[in-house]
């Protein structure tokens, strides 16, 4: 169960993230000020912090500055607009921000991504296998992002995993076709639909790109991550 802290002074603002982040998965604190949310963490491992910015007394980069080395990931909490401030604090160690106001998926949504990215640093550094569907999804939101370099490091880890998977080698041909290598994009197709012919993304990219005048619209990931939207563009040839 990871454990978040919440500071901030804004009673609805901790009762909001506090309903939204508490479940089976989550064990959720609160701390009303910056020195409450300093002792608690001085007390308590927490996986991750949502600490505000504009706190009365010691302020939200003044808390961060204390606690930035205890090994929790942090959220910024900023106010409409005030994305220089949240830069400023991810120099100093927040790992992303949440800007004012949010839905309760957005909160969902960020913090898995942020525990995800924490889990993924921890089995870097310990040099620990990542699990095979982290990768690919990861891949896949890098792929979305155009961080082709990134998706493909992903996807290396994915393949020492299982070499037979032909998510991968699909997921490597998207990455090729983008980078306008065709020959190299066709034979990880090729490769993908050897090892399970029943797998259509790799059949749908491989008989699209096979067409004389092809367009790379509708290039098939497979199932999206659940982060990630399918990839399209109206880019053709």
């Amino acid at each position: 169960m990871k454990k978040i802290l919440i500071i901030d002074d804004e009673k609805n603002i901790r009762n909001t993230l506090s309903k939204t982040l508490t479940s089976e998965d989550y064990e959720v604190e609160t701390a009303i000020n910056g020195e409450e949310g300093i002792s608690k963490v001085k007390e308590t491992d927490y996986d991750l912090i949502l600490l505000d910015f504009k706190l009365p007394g010691i302020s939200g980069m003044e808390v961060l500055e204390k606690i930035k080395d205890y090994g929790a990931a942090v959220i910024m909490i900023t106010g409409y607009g005030s994305v220089d401030t949240a830069v400023e604090a991810m120099k100093l160690g927040a790992i992303d921000y949440l800007q004012k106001p949010f839905s309760p998926s957005e909160i969902r949504e960020l913090v898995a991504e942020v525990l995800e990215r924490k889990q993924l640093q921890i089995h870097e550094s310990t040099g620990e296998e990542i699990p095979r569907e982290t990768c690919i999804k990861f891949a896949k939101k890098m792929i979305n992002e155009r961080n082709f370099s990134e998706a493909r490091k992903y996807l290396e880890k994915a393949v020492a995993t299982d070499p037979n998977d032909p998510e991968v080698f699909n997921l490597l041909g998207v990455i090729y076709e983008f980078e306008d290598d065709e020959n190299k994009a066709m034979k990880n197709y090729r490769t993908a639909v050897s090892l399970d012919p029943t797998y259509k993304p790799a059949q749908d990219n491989l008989n699209r790109i096979s067409e004389f005048s092809h367009s790379r619209k509708g290039i098939n990931l497979g199932k999206p991550a659940e982060d990630t939207e399918s990839l399209t563009t109206e880019e053709g040839h």
